[in-house]
């Protein structure tokens, strides 16, 4: 068999036409030879001759019946070929033989994606990682497969990326293209620009960095990348036009043409059947143009897209009975707060400064003003106690019914966690005061007040109207936000839902609280400065005014409004629903308690 060399050769070199003949070659006189075989159905499928390539591993399965790593080709083969049960019976079988084969349960998991059975690809990877740690391929995949279940274990298997470098074209692709739907644009340039430079031919790496340059707001290199790419059209794919297609539509939103960006994303369309993300971009730009009927014509189609793939990735949200805000649910009465035990607990300066608040209501805008000053550091927006409470349900304590059971040591254990996950995000500046912005912390406030008593609050609060409209016109990730977004009553019982449970555990916890109105903020800034500062304990708020250019200087915001933070206060959110206001017929009724508790017109006929 002294063919096998020579076939390994071509193969290695991408001559798979030769490397068939030499194989043909070769079982003429040796028609049963397994290694050949194998070399056969490789150089098949290399010519992407899949029905060949199966009846070849099929023979294989059948000379080697108790091989799994034939079996494993044979289930790999049979769903390249689209031919998914049967797929499916033969990755049992591998796995049958070898149930601790990493690469069998890789299988499995890629099979399961492509049924759409996304909680059980999710379980098969991390089931692969387990077996195989130190495969960043297979890491990689698992953590795909959380991010697309929303599973926030996705950021947590991807963080050692840097010592995996340099990785396969593909694979660093693939990382790239993932730390960029999990909101972490700075990783996925750096990722994609030593790709290109390692290989300027790779347009999918191009076309991607382009997109991931508008994301950190570095609009020059954005505009300079894509028509670099434009001008050699002969090799661009039709997926790649699209996407450039719509990153044009983008940009043209970004410099203020909102007619031109409209036109491009009429005549381009959805990039596939499936694709919401388009009449999210559609539907803003509709907004800027004031044609409000167009505006929620694309907004129901993309939620009505969005809704249909969570049913299939988290399909636990919509169950029967299934709370609309999970972490709303459990409620710390006076009498349960009594029965905690006295712990010590770090100082107020010495605590994070947490701004919660509904989405869309401002936080953001908080937060840059806040980061723009020399004594406070933040951090892009984390679900870190999302993190925190999943580790204590691990270890029997469910949040908030167990906190009582917290003491001293699990609590300073909880801060180091806390702390080790914000150093994960940002380098840490030990000489300013940690600013944790998270809307739906509010949710969270019986822990953080369990962990840091002390902290200072800042509630964000805006016309509960215009929170919905803008929240409703929001592509979100999060699944809770998105699911919670699917319509605009579901939006209003969310937002209400969201209220009463601050409201309630403020009154529990009576924590050190300033409540920001955006309303206030925008027809005063420099005032609204002041009275944060004061209330913080710091010096001279004049930098936050200037938060802006420091935004700018920033580039990547892991937030919706990450174009608008990078401009001065301005009034342009204020009363926006006005012009949605039919549509708030049946919205309207479930808001009066909030809008009577803060004090904002909207009532029904008010």
């Amino acid at each position: 068999m002294n063919e096998i060399p020579d076939i390994v050769a071509a193969l290695q070199a991408g001559r798979a036409v030769d490397a068939e003949r030499l194989c043909r070659d070769s079982l003429q006189r040796f028609p049963g030879d397994t290694d050949t075989l194998l070399l056969l159905a490789l150089a098949l499928g290399a010519q992407g001759r899949q029905e060949e390539a199966v009846a070849v591993h099929a023979r294989l399965t059948e000379l080697l019946p108790d091989s799994p790593l034939h079996w494993g080709n044979y289930a790999t083969m049979l769903r390249e070929a689209g031919r998914l049960d049967e797929a499916a019976v033969a990755c049992d079988t591998a796995l049958r033989l070898a149930p601790d084969d990493a690469a069998q349960w890789v299988n499995r998991g890629m099979l399961q994606l492509e049924q759409k059975n996304f909680e059980d690809a999710r379980d098969a990877l991390l089931r692969a990682v387990e077996l195989d740690p130190r495969s960043p391929e297979t890491i990689v995949r698992a953590a795909r497969a959380c991010a697309i279940c929303r599973d926030y274990r996705a950021e947590e298997l991807i963080r050692p990326w840097r010592e995996w470098l340099p990785l396969e074209d593909d694979l660093q692709l693939e990382l790239a293209d993932l730390h960029q739907s999990l909101g972490d644009g700075r990783t996925a340039q750096i990722l994609l620009e030593d790709l290109c430079a390692r290989s300027p031919r790779n347009v999918p790496a191009a076309v991607l960095l382009a997109g991931v340059y508008e994301r950190v707001n570095d609009l020059d290199a954005a505009q300079s990348l894509q028509e670099s790419l434009l001008r050699h059209p002969g090799a661009l794919s039709a997926a790649n036009l699209q996407d450039l297609t719509h990153l044009r539509a983008t940009m043209a939103t970004r410099r203020g043409d909102a007619t031109l960006a409209r036109g491009i994303l009429e005549q381009a369309g959805p990039r596939n059947p499936g694709d919401y993300a388009h009449y999210f971009d559609l539907a803003g730009v509709c907004d800027r143009l004031n044609d409000n009927a167009a505006a929620m014509r694309a907004l129901d189609m993309a939620h009505r897209l969005q809704v249909d793939e969570l049913r299939q990735t988290v399909p636990h949200r919509f169950e029967p009975g299934a709370p609309i805000l999970p972490a709303a649910v459990g409620r710390v009465s006076a009498e349960d707060y009594l029965k905690w035990p006295q712990l010590l607990a770090p100082a107020g300066v010495e605590s994070p400064v947490f701004i919660v608040g509904f989405p869309r209501s401002g936080t953001t805008l908080l937060e840059q003003m806040l980061d723009a000053h020399p004594s406070l550091q933040s951090m892009d927006e984390r679900p870190f106690f999302n993190v925190l409470a999943n580790r204590l349900d691990d270890d029997g304590i469910s949040v908030p019914r167990d906190l009582h059971r917290l003491d001293q040591h699990a609590c300073d254990e909880l801060r180091k966690d806390y702390l080790q996950l914000v150093c994960t995000k940002i380098a840490r500046r030990w000489d300013t005061q940690l600013v944790d912005k998270n809307p739906l912390n509010m949710l969270w406030l019986p822990l953080i007040h369990r962990i840091f008593p002390r902290a200072k609050f800042i509630l964000a609060l805006r016309h509960p109207c215009d929170v919905l409209i803008s929240n409703y016109m929001q592509n979100y990730k999060a699944s809770v936000l998105a699911a919670a977004c699917a319509s605009l009553p579901q939006l209003a019982a969310a937002y209400v839902t969201a209220m009463e449970c601050w409201l309630h555990h403020v009154e529990v916890f009576k924590p050190d609280l300033l409540v920001s109105r955006y309303e206030e903020l925008v027809a005063d800034p420099e005032a609204h400065a002041h009275r944060i500062a004061e209330f913080l304990g710091v010096r001279d708020p004049s930098p936050m005014l200037r938060f802006d250019q420091h935004a700018r200087d920033k580039g990547y915001i892991a937030t919706p409004s990450y174009t608008q933070v990078i401009q001065p206060v301005n009034r342009k959110g204020l009363d926006r629903w006005k012009r949605y206001q039919g549509e708030f017929s049946a919205v309207l009724p479930v808001l009066v308690p909030m809008l009577r508790h803060w004090g904002y017109a909207g009532e029904p006929g008010a």
